[in-house]
């Protein structure tokens, strides 16, 4: 290869990495990033390993839904009002108070694990304790991130960010699963404790004069329903939300859906369950680092991401064996984290600064908060007609919220184009993101 050629495509490499981690350059996201790595990574062992213990307890799928009912009923009811406080409040240091709590929830859970007879309602309070923290830290979390860096970044923060979480979900499985079997699950519960001083560290080293706030003046009576307001004003917002609401009812409850699957479809012991999630999640980093460079900041992704991940579902659902549900798997892990990064990054940049922790707010309640809707009704379903059936349920809704959501942007880009110009103008600052 000619020098020149060489220099080319070097310089080419640099500035695709550049771009794909310019996030990170930011000191404060730094450290943010590497303590939330740990963090989630203990957070995952905690998830696994408490589903895996209540289906040790029980062998009932239903057990398991009202579980992660337990664990986010509280969103459902208390997230939004996390991100009004979020949006009034340092989010630094809510962080740590939110975290600090957390971390208790995580050595209690150690606790009960140790006693020679584990309490199922013990779990199911404790779960539930979490869920209350969980609804003020996840809007608080995640809106934080876009005062780590300047605008021009935000995006790329975001990719990020999921990759944080999804490179936590490919470690904490292989790590719970390793645990588990050799000694207990106690030890589960006790290292994601640990795990809680990397994300407390990173918070208390930051610089307070390197972020860039958006503190809301807004006041809290009201405030809720002034959010609300704003999400049904933004067309592009309402229809993602409307997707979401299908998809996080019915598709997007792997903590149950996948268990089931494993132990019932294909008839094989919890520790293949850590596998196949952990694969899963090693298709949602590489999809995140794909993607990272890209601003994927319109309703389309959002919808492609949904068509995509139904289709995975059902082929999931219709895996005859381990190696071929392991390598659909994978492409579901690549196809959820194209639809939930899309549909974050048009709630962070379509919303203003001050709505913005409301609007991931309402984003948590529709894709996490109603998982105790959705949680018993699957693990309800597989108990009675078998653990393939949520999958496939689970596929359908995906494809079709993807398809209302295609129809519903249709009508708007048909509405802006017989408007008048200046009734025009304004669908058209609107549906910008459509």
């Amino acid at each position: 290869m000619e020098p020149d050629s060489m220099g080319t495509l070097g310089n080419y490499a640099r500035r695709k990495f550049s771009t794909t981690f310019s996030s990170l350059k930011h000191r404060n996201f730094r450290l943010y990033f590497m303590g939330q790595i740990v963090s989630n990574t203990g957070n995952w062992l905690t998830n696994i390993a408490m589903t895996l213990l209540v289906l040790k307890l029980t062998h009932s799928g239903l057990a398991v839904g009202i579980l992660t009912a337990c664990q986010y009923g509280p969103i459902l009811i208390l997230s939004i009002w996390g991100g009004v406080i979020a949006d009034r409040h340092n989010k630094q240091h809510l962080l740590l108070l939110t975290q600090s709590l957390e971390m208790a929830e995580s050595i209690g859970l150690a606790v009960l694990a140790f006693l020679p007879h584990t309490s199922l309602i013990g779990l199911y309070i404790l779960a539930a304790a979490g869920g209350i923290f969980l609804a003020f830290d996840n809007p608080t979390r995640r809106s934080f991130v876009s005062e780590m860096v300047p605008e021009e970044d935000v995006a790329n923060a975001i990719v990020m960010y999921s990759t944080i979480v999804n490179m936590s979900r490919i470690l904490g499985p292989l790590l719970a699963g390793i645990l588990i079997v050799t000694i207990g699950y106690g030890w589960c519960f006790s290292v994601d404790a640990i795990s809680y001083l990397a994300v407390l560290y990173s918070l208390i080293r930051m610089r307070p004069q390197e972020l860039y706030r958006h503190r809301s003046k807004t006041q809290l009576k009201g405030a809720v329903r002034a959010g609300l307001r704003y999400v049904l004003s933004q067309p592009t917002l309402w229809i993602s939300f409307l997707m979401l609401t299908i998809i996080g009812v019915l598709s997007y409850n792997f903590s149950v859906t996948l268990p089931l699957f494993v132990t019932d479809g294909l008839h094989k012991a919890s520790a293949t369950y850590t596998v196949i999630y952990s694969v899963m999640s090693v298709g949602s980093v590489i999809a995140a680092l794909v993607i990272a460079h890209k601003t994927l900041v319109r309703l389309r992704h959002a919808i492609a991401g949904a068509m995509a991940l139904g289709i995975a579902m059902l082929a999931l659902a219709a895996s005859p064996n381990v190696i071929t549900a392991t390598s659909v798997a994978f492409f579901i892990g690549g196809a959820s984290i194209l639809y939930t990064t899309s549909t974050t990054s048009l709630a962070q940049i379509t919303a203003e600064p001050s709505m913005r922790g409301r609007v991931l707010a309402l984003q948590t309640v529709l894709l996490i908060g109603t998982t105790p809707i959705g949680g018993p009704f699957l693990g309800w379903l597989a108990d009675n007609f078998g653990g393939r059936l949520p999958l496939v349920l689970g596929g359908i809704a995906s494809i079709a919220a993807a398809s209302i959501g295609y129809g519903i942007s249709q009508l708007y880009r048909n509405s802006n184009s017989t408007h008048g110009s200046m009734e025009s103008r304004v669908i058209s600052h609107e549906t910008k993101a459509i």
